[in-house]
């Protein structure tokens, strides 16, 4: 079908009046993302992601793609498809040099801690190899060929703000082309194992594979174009086989198990190999999916409550400042701990410090860019929701040990 005949209800940009939910559950995975990049965090062992297959790795690319198509949607529909490639492009540079600065903020921060403590922080952060090759070093960081831990989520990003125009091209044609095409090459990569090069050396790939990544991206994206229809949130046949596939999923992720009956941890890795989250085999995806249906149902009663939580919705809101911050509060609340010790105490001193410190980066933000923070409305059912917060990487974006 093409544009000129296709229904105008199809053709209809989403409404762009911010959903609370989007807000909320991006904030919940900021706080969580804190508590995952806390080196040597007790915290960790209790996180979602320890119960299940998925993360807020998985999480955060849906509400990513979700917000993409609330914030880019209607400007490709209304406006022409140069004008929303232009805005793309605007944000790709945004979300590049916050990358560069992250990194450089992370580099910084570690050749300080050695200085201060003799801990050889760099090394730690796996920047052997670019100190040791200084201006190629450079070259790759500044390229994205060399994506170190805690560098890893960004350059992915960034690959998938530049699949959206030409995913806004395929949608002229059909809302289906779209959702075969990211089918598609999601399927390439189980298949063929396109990656890109550059991760910890640059001999090595991108952990985070945004060929496959894309299929969780343009999911968030496809419910906020409307291009896949919300399922009714309720409790029916689907919420209840959601739940049973998250009990399931419980005996082969958490670590109380695992850890004394070896063959839980022999058919997790059967589900997940050694490059699963690199590649987003099925049980991630799948296992995130079921997670966001029965969250969704269960916050529907109480959605219009979520607005009072209002730590939350902010950090929720400065998605990227906060995201940068809970990296480097993290990295920097490690090396606090390594001078004051990780019991208990010391645990939850440095967690909260973590969580209040990202609220005011995000109020600061909010400030920044010169309003009050954006009213969020009583969601709508049939309005295109995210997905609900599960957790972060295994493995990711180095995990407390």
């Amino acid at each position: 079908m093409s544009v000129q005949t296709m229904p105008q209800a199809e053709l209809a940009a989403p409404k762009t009046e911010r959903d609370v939910r989007l807000d909320f559950f991006r904030g919940l995975a900021m706080f969580v993302i804190f508590v995952a990049h806390l080196p040597g965090n007790s915290w960790f062992l209790f996180i979602p992601a320890r119960f299940g297959f998925s993360s807020a790795g998985e999480l955060f690319v849906f509400c990513s793609g979700l917000a993409s198509a609330f914030a880019f949607g209607r400007m490709f529909q209304r406006e022409g498809w140069w004008q929303g490639t232009r805005r793309i492009l605007y944000r790709i540079w945004q979300v590049y040099w916050a990358h560069i600065g992250l990194a450089l903020g992370l580099i910084g921060v570690s050749v300080a801690g050695l200085e201060l403590t003799g801990v050889d922080y760099p090394r730690l952060l796996g920047l052997e190899w670019l100190f040791a090759h200084a201006g190629e070093g450079l070259l790759k960081l500044m390229t994205l060929r060399f994506t170190p831990a805690f560098l890893d989520i960004l350059p992915m990003y960034l690959v998938l703000l530049a699949m959206i125009p030409a995913m806004m091209l395929l949608a002229k044609l059909s809302r289906l082309a779209p959702l075969l095409a990211m089918t598609a090459l999601w399927l390439g990569v189980q298949a063929f194992g396109i990656n890109l090069m550059g991760g910890q050396m640059p001999e090595m790939v991108w952990f985070f594979n945004p060929f496959a990544w894309q299929l969780v991206f343009f999911t968030g994206f496809a419910f906020g174009m409307r291009w896949l229809p919300m399922p009714k949130l309720e409790r029916g046949m689907l919420f209840w086989f959601c739940v049973v596939i998250l009990i399931a999923s419980v005996p082969v992720n958490f670590w109380a198990f695992t850890e004394n009956f070896a063959v839980l941890e022999q058919v997790h890795d059967w589900f997940v190999p050694a490059d699963g989250k690199t590649n987003l085999v099925l049980p991630l995806y799948l296992h995130f999916l079921a997670s966001a249906y029965v969250a969704l149902v269960l916050v529907e009663p109480v959605k219009v409550r979520l607005a009072r939580l209002w730590p939350v919705i902010l950090v929720g809101q400065q998605a990227l400042a906060t995201f940068m911050a809970s990296i480097l509060l993290a990295w920097v609340g490690g090396m606090v701990l390594d001078q004051i010790g990780r019991n208990e105490a010391a645990m939850a001193l440095v967690n909260l410090a973590g969580f209040a410190g990202l609220v005011l980066v995000a109020a600061i933000a909010q400030g920044y860019k010169g309003g009050k923070a954006k009213p969020a409305h009583r969601p709508d059912q049939r309005e295109a929701a995210p997905a609900a917060p599960d957790s972060v990487p295994r493995t990711a974006l180095v995990p407390a040990e």
